[in-house]
């Protein structure tokens, strides 16, 4: 997320797409709503008309899985009439070039036949868009989950850089996190491709943390098979069923099967094809599921041993560090110590560690960090708070000592709520010191890339990640500087390069810092800390990437997706090839495309979403007595046309055949929410096995006093080609009467 929720009052245009905050987000919805009653214009572009359309000024329906087709049709309009921002463009973006070459194949008629929006709607969104300053733009899981998902969240920010919203208040694109700590779950390396603070699988990283860790770079060598597994990519949490099921990948995991699975405070029926999770979950030797309620997944298995339901803390019986949506990190207090036989995660963690026989290595940066402080024991989860902010410098959280955040949480009332700006004690901190924090002088960053403003304010350019030049020499550095500074773009901070960017550095730090960067610092902060001084962004300031050379699509596509409805555009516009190796998975993609004419059996696309009422699985919602009376039971929208012509009637139960040989026993609802060619189901169910009742499987007194089909049962295969990203936001399915 760009910019804060709060932030949107800055804005005089909102545009969601792919995102339902009303329901998935009520809280930043407050935020949406407030910017409307201030004069911002709220336009929503989704297939489903949703409780948040139902607010905006504006409502497009959209065909699933052609949001970049409509970018391309909004741009194609700006550039022609010139309602793009060339300067910004010029000084701060590589590759835009390819981005307006790609927009001028899409005429606002040709992105109309692909998206059903039409054209005289898409240049009005342009022309309306492109007039507001600042716009902002808003997306979440109604455009990550596609097989072009990553591809969709790359054309998003790029329209905002055509348009120069970028780095504004008011402005940015934002990502709206599910609930309160999926961010600081993606910061702490819960993605199976990086470790924590993104820092990539390879050995710089692994010696980095090495150091951090207190352990010595063998040892930590010497947990994996070889050092090419050490540095490869792990499954993924849509993949690791093709590990259990499909031999093939064994020669993509070390040369073995996985053959046991913990799961950990993850809903496991959100992902799609549960069929096969079904399956695997059985052919495994081993399953654990640690939760302080049943995790879904579990009741779904036939197995009779070796399944293991362990009770975890929850939320309220626990305390440290959680990341909100807009990077901000907040201290949360225990409420209550555990109950009963439940445990908090990290005497579970330790516990495995010590049984593994790694406990003390495990915990002696913990250790250490209470040594320096003049303890023989650390302090839970203060010292683990002090060692992750030490240690992630690649983001910048140096700056979030469990003393700065303690005294947030209990002053929060001395914070602006839009600016997020502090008063008295706390003036010059953003709440919460969303990251990058850099040091402990540095105020947070509420919005990201402000090139207008100094860097100990929050400022900053783009992020220099991919060297100094691109291929073809174009430098990657932005021509624009930092308020404060005495250069314009410039490369991270190293000790390499301090003194060519005008860094003082006396012989003792020059020693210090020796070999280091300001991302691989061990026990000081004095690069970062120079940069600063000096007015400029320890990661650098660079160019924005409209282009990226070392991705199978340079700059986004349009693809038709793997199940879709329109097969006359599956030539025109066709998938990735197949990807071997992918999260450890060898995935289909063109092949299962044209594998069939998937309309022709399976001719409604299937939508699916959230219900406020519920919260992800539904496992802990579902449990909750009046909340399940909100929404008791689990139900299919039908266009009423479309029901008339099978004979269906509100209420009727129905049958809905996926395209994995698996059906959906549901209640049909009968509403224009969508369109005829279309339906959508809630994923907020579970408890039903294609018309199974699951409730016997529940251990006594544990059972959800609503139950319903999993729409992960019926899902599509399909996942997105850079993440893996499970295709749930677009499929194919039939519809009969039960």
């Amino acid at each position: 997320m760009s910019n804060h929720i709060a932030d949107m009052m800055f804005s005089k245009y909102i545009f969601i797409i792919g995102a339902n905050p009303a329901v998935n987000h009520p809280v930043s919805m407050v935020h949406i709503l407030r910017a409307k009653e201030a004069g911002a214009k709220i336009v929503v572009v989704d297939p489903h008309f949703s409780k948040t359309a139902a607010k905006a000024d504006e409502y497009h329906r959209i065909r699933s899985g052609t949001d970049i087709a409509l970018v391309y049709g909004m741009l194609h309009h700006i550039i022609k009439n010139n309602l793009y921002d060339k300067q910004f463009l010029k000084e701060r973006v590589y590759g835009y070039e390819e981005v307006i070459k790609e927009a001028m194949k899409y005429t606002p008629e040709e992105a109309s036949d692909i998206t059903g929006i039409p054209a005289k709607d898409i240049i009005h969104i342009a022309e309306e868009m492109a007039a507001a300053k600042p716009a902002s733009l808003i997306w979440n899981q109604g455009l990550t989950q596609h097989t072009v998902g990553t591809s969709n969240t790359r054309i998003m920010p790029i329209l905002q850089m055509f348009l120069g919203n970028m780095g504004k208040n008011g402005g940015g694109v934002n990502i709206l996190r599910g609930h309160d700590n999926v961010q600081g779950s993606s910061d702490m390396a819960a993605n199976p491709d990086v470790l924590p603070g993104y820092y990539p699988l390879n050995e710089a990283s692994w010696k980095h943390f090495a150091k951090h860790w207190y352990v010595e770079y063998d040892w930590l060598l010497s947990r994996f098979k070889d050092k090419k597994m050490m540095e490869s990519s792990g499954y993924a949490h849509s993949t690791w069923k093709f590990g259990v099921l499909d031999e093939e990948n064994a020669a993509n995991n070390g040369g073995t099967m996985l053959r046991a699975l913990v799961v950990i405070g993850t809903g496991m029926t959100s992902v799609s094809l549960l069929d096969l999770q079904k399956k695997a979950m059985d052919k495994l030797e081993l399953v654990v599921f640690i939760d302080p309620y049943v995790n879904d997944l579990a009741i779904y298995s036939n197995r009779e041993d070796n399944l293991f339901l362990l009770p975890a803390a929850s939320q309220m019986e626990s305390s440290g560090s959680v990341a909100a949506t807009n990077r901000s990190y907040q201290w949360r207090s225990k409420v209550m110590e555990p109950l009963f036989e439940c445990r908090e995660d990290q005497d579970i963690l330790f516990d495995f560690a010590k049984r593994f026989g790694f406990l003390e290595e495990y915990q002696r940066s913990l250790y250490e960090i209470a040594k320096k402080d003049g303890r023989a024991e650390f302090i839970w989860p203060e010292d683990a708070t002090t060692e992750l902010t030490q240690s992630i410098r690649s983001i910048g959280l140096q700056g979030m000592s469990p003393k700065r955040l303690k005294a947030h949480q209990e002053n929060w009332h001395m914070f602006d709520k839009v600016t997020l700006e502090g008063k008295g004690p706390f003036k010059g901190e953003y709440y919460g010191l969303p990251w990058p924090c850099w040091s402990d002088k540095h105020p947070g960053t509420p919005v990201f890339y402000n090139d207008s403003i100094p860097v100990m304010r929050g400022g900053m350019g783009f992020r220099v990640n991919w060297g100094e030049t691109s291929p073809d020499g174009q430098s990657m550095l932005s021509l624009r500087q930092l308020p404060n500074s005495q250069i314009k773009g410039h490369p991270p901070i190293s000790a390499a390069n301090a003194q060519s960017l005008g860094l003082k550095l006396t012989q003792e730090e020059k020693k210090i810092v020796d070999g280091s960067t300001y991302a691989l610092g061990f026990g000081n902060n004095i690069l970062v800390e120079k940069a600063l001084e000096a007015g400029l962004c320890p990661y650098g300031n660079g160019k924005a990437r409209a282009l990226v050379w070392n991705w199978y699509d340079k700059i986004p596509l349009h693809r038709e997706p793997i199940h879709s409805i329109r097969q006359d555009l599956i030539h025109k516009y066709p998938q990735f090839p197949d990807k071997p190796n992918h999260y450890r998975a060898n995935i289909k993609y063109r092949s299962r495309q044209i594998e069939k004419d998937w309309v022709k059996d399976f001719p409604i696309n299937m939508l699916s979403g959230r219900l406020v009422s519920h919260m992800g699985t539904g496992t802990e919602t579902r449990s909750a007595k009046y909340l399940a009376e909100v929404h008791s039971e689990m139900f299919v929208e039908i266009h009423p046309d479309k029901a008339f012509e099978l004979g269906i009637k509100d209420g009727d139960m129905v049958w809905v055949y996926g395209t994995m040989d698996t059906r959906a026993l549901i209640k049909a609802k009968l509403s224009y929410r969508v369109d005829v060619n279309s339906v959508w189901v809630p994923q907020n169910f579970s408890g039903l096995d294609q018309g199974e009742n699951l409730l016997s499987k529940y251990p006594e007194g544990t059972a959800a006093y609503a139950i319903g089909e999993s729409a992960n049962m019926i899902s599509s295969y399909g996942f997105d080609y850079n993440t893996a990203c499970p295709e749930t936001k677009c499929g194919l399915c039939r519809i009969e009467k039960a």
